[in-house]
């Protein structure tokens, strides 16, 4: 360990593993924390402990104790995980690489990162914060609907609802502002487009957006109001018109936020106006976006240029340049809720040489629950293909292939 460098990754779940194998492939002693005993993190790890990953002072005292035991932290780096703020943090109090605090602040408060967007110029939907159930009424007065709401900080499509006309007002906006951390929410304009994400690397003030998905929102209808994204593909079938306005709008968000060195994740969305800007996160995605449609689409390994940036090394951005380019997708199943008998066909799926990944989050016996977020999908599968038709064809075959027994009887209120 004497002549490696430590990464102290924060998260030790399956969103976390592309890092951790990545950080070790590259030579790094990789130190992860999680407050799960069992998070599947700790058996690549080099070395682990059980602390959440929100304690910004419990983190604090651990990193101190590290280093006062002998041991040293050159970098602090997340994936998947919305908390860049502690991040942040735990990086400036080792005095490591990081985004500023400020940044992370704005990209996890999604009213703050509006209003900065906003004096920057940047396009945007329309947005408002929202006090009460009854000053969502008069928003929804002034403006119809459809109309989104959100807690500011929460991800995952936690408390994010569409509402339409005879939705149930109250209990939506009650719902969303209890699964804010803070209380709040706000309510912004539902842009029709193309929905896209992006994954950048910034360095010295210039950004690479080597990243680029088109989402896939076909369960929609199937559970408004709640949104619920169901994967997507690479390459993006933007055009390379829009494709460099998209890289403006990422450059001016990044200097809107303050983002000179690190990762920027963007959800935009291509309107007849050109692209919009919804969101802007400070830290890689999860969801298999930067483990597996980039590398999978394109050759390049994203994480690996972050960790770099993060030890305060000076990447090879060559690295980012594409190798070749592939047509990738993921998927996620969506069984009902209730008691789970049995699953059939994985076996069957996963022997395919086009499926890149296959995994599934419940056993026989568990309970499923009803879809509210992106955190109650049942697993995941990514597939390759030659083009985005056969790609269709290769999901349509999985899921047709996996079989779920659901006892519906055993389904929570």
């Amino acid at each position: 360990m004497a002549d490696k460098p430590v990464l102290l990754l924060l998260g030790g779940s399956a969103d976390q593993l592309f890092s951790i194998r990545t950080a070790k492939e590259m030579g790094v002693h990789t130190l992860v924390v999680d407050q799960d005993p069992n998070a599947p993190g700790f058996a690549l790890a080099d070395e682990y402990r059980q602390i959440s990953t929100r304690d910004e002072e419990a983190l604090i005292r651990f990193v101190d104790a590290y280093r006062e035991n002998g041991g040293r932290v050159d970098g602090v780096f997340v994936q998947g995980s919305d908390i860049p703020q502690v991040v942040a943090r735990v990086a400036e109090h080792l005095g490591c690489a990081s985004v500023p605090l400020e940044a992370a602040r704005l990209s996890t408060h999604k009213l703050a990162m509006k209003l900065q967007f906003q004096a920057r110029d940047i396009p945007l939907p329309w947005f408002t914060p929202v006090e009460s159930a009854d000053h969502l009424r008069a928003i929804l007065a002034e403006r119809g609907y459809p109309l989104i709401i959100k807690p500011v900080d929460r991800s995952g499509g936690r408390g994010v609802y569409l509402l339409a006309a005879g939705c149930d007002v109250d209990r939506l906006y009650g719902q969303s502002r209890e699964l804010a951390y803070n209380g709040e929410v706000m309510a912004e304009e539902y842009l029709r487009g193309e929905q896209l994400s992006t994954e950048s690397i910034v360095f010295r003030g210039k950004t690479c957006t080597v990243g680029w998905a088109d989402r896939n929102y076909e369960m929609l209808p199937r559970y408004t109001p709640n949104i619920i994204e169901n994967g997507g593909w690479v390459p993006s079938s933007i055009s390379e018109e829009q494709r460099c306005a998209v890289e403006r709008l990422v450059e001016k968000a990044a200097a809107a936020l303050g983002v000179s060195d690190g990762v920027l994740k963007g959800d935009l969305v291509m309107t007849a106006e050109g692209p919009k800007l919804i969101e802007m996160a400070t830290r890689p995605s999860g969801g298999d976006f930067s483990e597996s449609l980039i590398p999978l689409g394109c050759g390049v390994n994203l994480i690996e240029v972050a960790i770099e940036i993060a030890l305060g090394r000076v990447p090879d951005l060559n690295k980012l340049v594409p190798k070749f380019q592939h047509a990738v997708a993921n998927r996620y199943f969506f069984p009902p809720a209730g008691k789970l008998r049995s699953i059939a066909g994985l076996d069957t799926v996963a022997r395919q040489p086009w499926v890149k990944k296959l995994a599934c989050w419940y056993e026989p016996g568990d309970i499923l629950p009803q879809i509210a977020s992106h955190a109650d999908r049942f697993g995941v599968f990514v597939v390759t293909g030659e083009t985005r038709a056969q790609l269709d064809e290769r999901i349509a075959w999985v899921y047709d292939t996996v079989k779920l027994d659901v006892d519906t009887s055993w389904a929570r209120p």
